[in-house]
């Protein structure tokens, strides 16, 4: 199999959770080469997510590791099946792999959780506010760059809208709803598309007010994906270079803590509309 120039988040994180399998046996890439009748690049390359890995050597992997947990075993099964090439595959070679790599995590998702502090979350966003934040980027992005940011983040609501939309739940910051990243008519509008949002079944959208009492989380913005098993979950938070994913185990039961810690201070659904709402009317 020639090896992967650019192998994707979803093909590293596969090899990842074989390399953490391999290390919780106490076995090294050598030994686990030779009980599989392979040599050590191999194990490697797979463990990099530079080599494909079959469903069946999945199994016959963890078979060798003595892994017991037939949940985890299935779902890494179903990660090696799964050669889906999604829409986001439009956008290869025109877009940074970050972009691509998001797409295909929200869509493997089992449901989703953000909280936002500073924009309104990206499957949220209207058009109009999409292209505000990406025309705010420095150096400043030419046409050519710009529009095919705005259609990939529009293209990325097909997880919450269509069928099979998974369940989503964004806590946002009232200081997000206020600020105005466009024109005065383009944040009512975003606002009022909030509420669109948060009428469909899957979608929950709760607020944190200004004067609530007991929020010192001010920078604690934050993608959550659950994943079919709670060791797949993957956490996401951005930064001025770029976002990041995060799969340690330690590290993801402190974003899940930190995710309910957030959700405690927020209103419920029916207040977050009514303040959303009254929010739009101000405008």
């Amino acid at each position: 199999m020639v090896p992967r120039k650019q192998p994707t988040a979803r093909q590293e994180r596969l090899g990842r959770e074989l390399r953490k399998l391999r290390e919780a046996a106490g076995l090294s890439a050598r030994e686990a080469a030779k009980l599989l009748g392979v040599v050590s690049v191999t194990v490697s390359q797979i463990e990099s997510g530079v080599a494909g890995v079959s469903e069946a050597r999945v199994r016959r992997l963890a078979a060798q590791y003595a892994c017991a947990d037939a949940d985890l075993i299935g779902a890494l099964a179903e990660m090696a099946r799964d050669r889906t090439r999604g829409w986001w595959e439009d956008y290869r070679d025109v877009l940074p792999p970050g972009f691509l790599d998001l797409a295909e995590l929200e869509h493997h998702a089992r449901s989703m959780g953000v909280i936002a502090t500073a924009h309104v979350p990206g499957l949220l966003q209207t058009e109009d506010y999409a292209r505000a934040v990406f025309r705010y980027a420095v150096p400043e992005l030419p046409t050519s760059e710009l529009e095919p940011r705005v259609e990939h983040r529009m293209r990325r609501r097909v997880v919450i809208e269509d069928k099979g939309a998974v369940g989503y739940e964004a806590v946002v910051h009232e200081a997000v709803l206020r600020t105005r990243v466009g024109s005065r008519a383009q944040a009512k509008n975003q606002l009022r598309d909030i509420l669109a949002q948060s009428d469909r079944p899957n979608v929950t959208v709760r607020v944190i007010p200004f004067d609530v009492d007991g929020f010192g989380g001010a920078n604690t913005s934050m993608l959550y994906v659950n994943g079919p098993v709670p060791q797949l979950d993957t956490a996401k938070r951005d930064a001025p270079h770029g976002g990041s994913f995060i799969d340690a185990c330690s590290q993801l039961a402190r974003f899940r803590t930190l995710f309910r810690k957030v959700e405690s201070v927020s209103l419920d659904p029916q207040r977050s509309r009514d303040f959303i709402h009254r929010l739009a009317k101000e405008l």
